[in-house]
C-alpha cells in the first residue's frame, strides 16, 4: 500500500534568520513535500530558500516538478492567502500548515496518519511546547493544551493538519486579516472531530517575548473576544499591530 504524501505548507514573511533551519529539519523526510510560500519578504528569505536547492514557481510553473522542496511567491500578502496558495499547488494527500518558527515532533508523520485514520476525525493538531526555560511558559502551555483538548480548538502554531480533499471541500482558509485558523477550526468542528495528537510541537517564544508573556496573552484574549463581538478582522489586526509599534524595547 502506497504511503500517503504529506504536503507541509510554510507561510513566510521576513524569516531570513530561521528559514534555512526550518527547511533543513524537513528536507530529508520521506513521503513529504515542503512548500514555502513567501508573502513579499523584504529581507533575504527568498534568496536563502533558493540557496538550498528549492524549486522556484514562476507564474504557476515549476522549474523541477519532481523536487519535494518548492518556493512560491504569493501574489497577495496575508497568511491565509499564502496558505491557500500553497494548498492549491500541493500534491500531497494530507496538508500540514506549519509556522517557520515551529518544530514538529520526530514521529509527526506516523502520528498524523494515525490521527486521520478514523472516519470520525476531520482534522488534527499537536500539543504546544514553548522553547524557553522561563517558568511562566509552562502555565501558557498548560492553558493552551487544556483549551485544545477540552474545546477542540487548536491554533495555527500547533501545526493544524487535515486531508487535502477536506480542505478543498470547505474552501480552505477564510481570507481574513486575522483569526483565519480560528475560523477554519470552527468550520471543521461542524463536520467531525478535531483530535490533538499525543506529542508536542516546539515553538519559539518570540511572539510572547516581544510584548511580554502576560501582555501577549491578554491581547490574544481581547482579540478573540472582539472577534466574537463582531469587530472586523481588519480592525483587530490593526489593533494588534499598533500595540506592537507602541512597544518600547
Amino acid at each position: 500500500m502506497t504511503q500517503p504524501i504529506i504536503s507541509i505548507i510554510i507561510p513566510v514573511f521576513n524569516e531570513a534568520a530561521i528559514i534555512q533551519t526550518a527547511i533543513e529539519r524537513l528536507k530529508d523526510n520521506q513521503d513529504v513535500e515542503v512548500i514555502i510560500v513567501d508573502g513579499g519578504s523584504q529581507d533575504r528569505s527568498v534568496e536563502l530558500v533558493l540557496a538550498m536547492g528549492v524549486s522556484f514557481a514562476e507564474r504557476g510553473r515549476w522549474g523541477d516538478g519532481e523536487n519535494k522542496l518548492k518556493l512560491m511567491i504569493a501574489s497577495e500578502p496575508g497568511r491565509a492567502y499564502q496558505m491557500n496558495a500553497g494548498a492549491a499547488i500541493a500534491k500531497g494527500d494530507i496538508l500540514l500548515f506549519l509556522h517557520a518558527d515551529t518544530q514538529l515532533p520526530a514521529n509527526y508523520q506516523s502520528l498524523i496518519l494515525e490521527t486521520l485514520s478514523s472516519s470520525q476525525v476531520i482534522a488534527g493538531a499537536f500539543e504546544l511546547a514553548i522553547d524557553s526555560q522561563t517558568k511562566s511558559f509552562r502555565l501558557i502551555e498548560t492553558m493552551v493544551n487544556l483549551r485544545s483538548r477540552l474545546l477542540s480548538l487548536p491554533y495555527g502554531d500547533q501545526a493544524i493538519f487535515l486531508k487535502k480533499s477536506t480542505f478543498d471541500k470547505l474552501g480552505g482558509y477564510p481570507n481574513l486579516a486575522i483569526m483565519e485558523d480560528f475560523e477554519l477550526i470552527e468550520r471543521l468542528k461542524s463536520h467531525g472531530k478535531i483530535v490533538i495528537a499525543s506529542a508536542a510541537v516546539l515553538t519559539s517564544p518570540r511572539r510572547w517575548q516581544k510584548l511580554g508573556v502576560w501582555q501577549t496573552t491578554a491581547i490574544n484574549q481581547l482579540i478573540i473576544l472582539g472577534y466574537y463581538l463582531g469587530i472586523s478582522p481588519t480592525k483587530l489586526r490593526n489593533f494588534y499591530r499598533q500595540i506592537g509599534r507602541n512597544k518600547k524595547f
